[in-house]
């Protein structure tokens, strides 16, 4: 088995900064600004493919302003979802990863500044990829590194619809974590695996850590 994250929202909560640099483009281009709960429930598509629908022929400047306000503050404002930690420690049986919409130098510096970076063997993040999620670009990246090809025996484990989009089209299972209530509810997911929190997946991984698993599924 393999396991592949996502990370807003699913192992870490950094909305309190992405919404301030959201904020400051807005401000700019005289957009009323989003909450924390309005950002966490609206942000999806990765910049460079939600940008230019928002801010036409600006968009560039709007993604200059953005990650100049975000490399400011956002590891100030970074922790852990509850049970990501857990989470993580109960799948360090399996070859780990992360595949987020977050642009990838930004993430690959909140996994070091976690501590977190000697869990995976790949950190794929926005503009890596020739396409981002909901492609299976990324993912599919991901999997090299790690000598495995796409299929069943891949988790990809997310908080959205968008997620379980991006694990269909790369042939992989789509895993829910949480209820998505912030993106249309579990149904509008439409996963093949759902857990109600990090915690519950973290008891199912520990459960299935033992010899019996690995007969019951070969590539695990």
């Amino acid at each position: 088995m393999v396991l592949l994250w996502d990370w807003d929202n699913t192992l870490v909560d950094g909305w309190i900064a992405i919404a301030a640099a959201l904020n400051a483009v807005f401000a700019a281009h005289a957009v009323p600004a989003w909450t924390t709960e309005e950002t966490r429930a609206r942000v999806r598509g990765s910049l460079r493919d939600t940008f230019p629908g928002m801010f036409g022929g600006r968009w560039e400047a709007a993604r200059d302003l953005f990650y100049r306000v975000l490399a400011e503050q956002h590891l100030d404002h970074l922790r852990p979802m509850p049970g990501a930690e857990e989470a993580l420690a109960a799948g360090s049986r399996w070859p780990q990863g992360v595949v987020s919409n977050k642009a990838g130098a930004f993430l690959r510096a909140e996994v070091a500044h976690l501590g977190w970076a000697p869990r995976f063997a790949a950190v794929v993040g926005a503009g890596d990829a020739a396409a981002d999620k909901p492609h299976a670009a990324p993912i599919l990246m991901a999997l090299q590194p790690l000598g495995a090809a796409a299929g069943r025996s891949v988790w990809y484990l997310g908080d959205t619809a968008l997620d379980m989009r991006a694990a269909r089209a790369a042939g992989c299972t789509a895993v829910l974590i949480g209820d998505a209530a912030h993106d249309g509810g579990i149904a509008r997911a439409g996963p093949d695996l759902h857990f109600p929190d990090a915690n519950a997946l973290a008891a199912h991984l520990r459960s299935r850590a033992g010899p019996a698993a690995c007969i019951e599924m070969p590539h695990c």
